[in-house]
Formats: C-alpha cells, structure tokens, sequence
C-alpha cells in the first residue's frame, strides 16, 4: 500500500531542524567513531546494480552496503555508540573528557560502575553492547519475545546482561525504562517519547556518516546524483538521520524520499495518515525484526513529517524475495548479502513496479536514480540460510569470484 505525503515540502533545510540535526553534527559525530577499533576502516560499498536497475525499468540503482560495516553487521553500529559517547560527555562536562579516547577504552576506571540499558530487537543492542564494552561500562539490553535465541546470543557476546520479557518491541521499551528508574541507569533508546529526546537525536545523528559517505561518492557538485532514496521505516530514526542529511546539502532539490516498513507494523504509514506520530495497526511482529516497531519515534517524526514524499507498506514475503533476488546476483550486478530489514527498500522499489499507476505516481521511470541502503547483512546467519536457501559464506563466495572476474 501507497500513500503520498500531503505535508511533504520543497524547500532549504529549516533552521528549527537544523538545530537538532546538522551535517556538522554529523561529521563531528563521524570523526569520532572513525577512532573506534571496531569499526572497519573506510567508506562501506556503494554498488552499482546495473543489471537489476534494467530488469525494473529505471535509470540507475544504487546500493550502499551497511553489511560491512563492523562486525556487528549492520548500520547500527553507529548510531547507539554516537550516542553512549554524546551521554557520557554530558554527565562528565567537568571532565573534558577526549571521545576518541573514550572509544578506545581510555575512561573505564570512572565509568566502572555506569550502566546503560536499552529495548532492541537485536542490532541496536548489539551496538550498544559492544560500545559499552569498549568503553568500559555495564550494558543491560531488554528483549521482548518474539526476538530470536540467536539475536540474543549475539548480543550476550559483547558482554551485555540480557533480559526477557513477554509482548512485544514496545512492551521492552516500558520494562527498559522502568528498569532504569528503579536502578538508576540510563536509557540509551532509538526511539524518543515525553521528555527523552537527547540521545535519539544522538542516535539518528551518527546514522549521518552513511549518508556523508554517499554524498562524498557522487562528489559535492550541483547535480543531485539521485532522484529517489528507499529507506527502512522502524521507528523513523533512519530514515530522519539519513534525509536530513540530504536536506540540508541539496535543499529543494532533495531525492524524494520513500518509506518502506512492514504492512504489521506501519506505525510511520499511520502516521503519514494522521499527521502526528503514531502507532501501528498490526500484530507489529515481522521477519523484519528491525522494522518491527509499534509507534513513531516524535522525534523522528518531526523531520519525516515534511522531508518524506511516500510512506508504503509490504509484506514479509516481499522482503524475502528481496533478499534472495539481491543474492542471486546477475551477470551484470554482484551478488549481496541483505538481512530481512536490509532488503525492505529494494522490496518497496519492485513492488511499487509491479504497478504502472503508482510507479508513474512516484516518477519511478526510465530516468530514475534510486538508492538503497542495504542496513544489515546475514546478523541471524540461521534465519538468513532458512529464508534465502543459501549460506552468508556462499553468498560471499561467489561476490568474491565475481569481483576477480570482474
């Protein structure tokens, strides 16, 4: 399901909104991280799919690979780091503390008995986890049911003491935060509510290193190198982080941008419909684990509310041909690795071709440039050989010959 924007607007970034957000912020942000050891060096893969681009009728296709980011797998390894480094400043102004030092584990004796918390269905806890690691303090994450054993063995991997309770993302949201008053920790959340907006905005804030990275790629000319940009709906946090970006580079002349999430759990969809941050109307639970969040994070709805074009919806079954069309590869395009959550913007591009009158409707014709953020790889290795048919390492296999070939 489709639905345009009405609020949607064409105009140079607000100056409201770039004072919670910027690109200085997030090269500042970005210049930090780059010191922390568990981050792979150097821009993640921006692909060209060339032959995939053909097959649905557009222009260009773009992919920029967040699988390789870290070890973690997945673009979260950069927002929930961001934001326990911004938090620990805050509460150590006299300190003057160096983040760079911070990040490499340089302030573990005064933070020995600091502990943060958070709900995650799996990667946001993970980045946590490991930044807490390295930083020296103590991480508890919050699981709700329906998050797999092997999301929670890889979170419990950095360290991070591990949680259950029964419902579902936004039951361990509430148990996150009660948990946190009652032993005085601190919640270090993707999502904002009354009163807690510090550390989303930190959070959105780092996810602006991906989109540097890409602006960098096409270079800083006056040519807007892409029309449209899919990105993973969630809670919003993505989806702000990365078109504010874009907002304030090329202003009204931004790509427009399409939300994509699951039909389950269409918080920002219903959100779009009523104009203020809402909740889903669905079960919420999804294959797309990353996506499966019951209510709009405010804070991100405040970028989204007139910087998204389109909000859409599709199934989990639209997400797993997605997945496995992105790992077949062709002889054109490399084959890629895409968790469940990662192929949601590639599934919402070909979906949306499957029918001429919305296609036409968003302007998704031969002259279209559309990006893609590959958010994740294979972080549930099981779930993904269960869904695709195939192994990570297979897959990868065969991008490596591809790229000696090539």
């Amino acid at each position: 399901m489709l639905i345009a924007n009405e609020r949607a607007t064409r105009s140079v970034y607000p100056s409201e909104l770039q004072s919670v957000m910027s690109v200085a912020k997030a090269q500042e942000s970005r210049d930090w991280i780059s010191s922390w050891d568990s981050l792979n060096p150097g821009a993640t893969p921006l692909y060209e799919l060339s032959g995939l681009a053909r097959s649905l009728g557009i222009g260009k296709l773009y992919l920029k690979d967040e699988s390789v980011r870290s070890e973690l797998g997945s673009f979260k390894a950069l927002g929930a780091p961001i934001a326990l480094a911004r938090l620990i400043l805050r509460l150590w102004p006299d300190r003057k503390l160096d983040p760079k030092v911070l990040f490499n584990g340089g302030y573990k004796s005064l933070l020995e008995n600091f502990t943060v918390i958070s709900a995650t269905d799996g990667n946001h806890g993970k980045g946590l986890a490991a930044a807490a690691q390295s930083m020296g303090c103590h991480c508890v994450i919050v699981l709700h049911a329906n998050v797999s054993e092997e999301r929670e063995k890889a979170i419990a991997k950095f360290g991070a003491r591990v949680m259950r309770v029964q419902g579902n993302y936004d039951a361990s949201v509430e148990e996150a935060a009660r948990l946190a008053k009652a032993n005085d920790w601190h919640v270090v959340s993707d999502t904002s509510y009354d009163g807690y907006e510090e550390v989303p905005r930190d959070v959105m804030q780092g996810y602006g290193t991906v989109a540097a990275e890409i602006v960098e790629a096409f270079g800083r000319d006056e040519a807007v190198p892409f029309t449209h940009v899919f990105l993973q709906g969630g809670v919003g946090g993505l989806a702000a982080g990365i078109l504010s970006y874009f907002w304030e580079c090329y202003g009204e002349r931004r790509p427009t941008g399409v939300i994509v999430e699951p039909v389950q759990a269409d918080c920002l969809f219903q959100s779009a419909l009523r104009g203020v941050a809402s909740k889903a109307t669905g079960s919420v639970d999804s294959v797309m684990a990353g996506l499966a969040c019951g209510e709009a994070s405010p804070l991100a709805w405040r970028f989204l509310v007139s910087g998204a074009d389109y909000f859409m919806t599709i199934t989990d079954d639209d997400a797993i041909a997605a997945m496995r069309l992105l790992a077949t590869g062709n002889e054109s395009d490399l084959p890629v690795v895409s968790g469940e959550s990662g192929a949601a913007g590639l599934a919402g591009l070909v979906e949306l071709r499957k029918h001429e009158d919305q296609a036409a409707r968003v302007g998704l014709g031969p002259d279209a440039r559309v990006l893609l953020i590959g958010t994740e790889g294979a972080t549930a290795p099981a779930a993904y050989q269960a869904l695709v048919g195939q192994s990570e390492a297979q897959v990868l296999a065969r991008q490596r010959s591809a790229v000696r070939r090539g």
